[in-house]
């Protein structure tokens, strides 16, 4: 079997008046991720994985923010496309694995919803979705409420 690796980073800041979406899931806070598209960071890191792996460039390169159509898209939708490219060049996700990167809000109570939801949007089994939260101590953008980081990893075979 083939086995390929890939990895995904994605930071959005923090703006009052927008949802804040991570994983295909509304998160409750008073400050949502800006970007061009929804600011789901946790999906688009997952995507430059799976397009990593697969040696199929990133994120911006297929949605570029450039192109109005992807003003406020729906970033589960793209993902879904995503898994599209990936399986019609003949690889499927063998798991994922990422980690969210907030000062506030605690992600704990969401995890379990987010796995669930990555699950259905990658079409892979539950247990194959890893999602972890982590702070930053206070430290950095992240850390001062700037921001959110995510990390992803993905394997994909053929």
């Amino acid at each position: 079997m083939n086995f390929r690796v890939g990895i995904g980073y994605d930071i959005h800041r923090l703006k009052p008046g927008i949802k804040l979406v991570l994983g295909g899931v509304e998160i409750p806070f008073e400050m949502g991720l800006d970007a061009h598209s929804d600011g789901d960071a946790l999906l688009h890191a997952i995507c430059d994985a799976i397009l990593g792996a697969a040696s199929m460039g990133d994120i911006g390169l297929h949605f570029p923010d450039t192109d109005k159509k992807f003003k406020g898209a729906d970033s589960a939708k793209l993902a879904m496309d995503v898994v599209r490219m990936a399986k019609d060049a003949g690889w499927r996700i063998v798991n994922i694995d990422s980690n969210i990167i907030a000062q506030r809000p605690k992600m704990r109570p969401a995890i379990e919803d987010v796995r669930k939801s990555i699950s259905k949007i990658f079409g892979i089994e539950l247990d194959s979705v890893s999602v972890k939260a982590r702070t930053n101590e206070g430290l950095d953008a992240v850390g001062r409420e700037e921001g959110i980081a995510v990390q992803a990893v993905v394997m994909l075979t053929k």
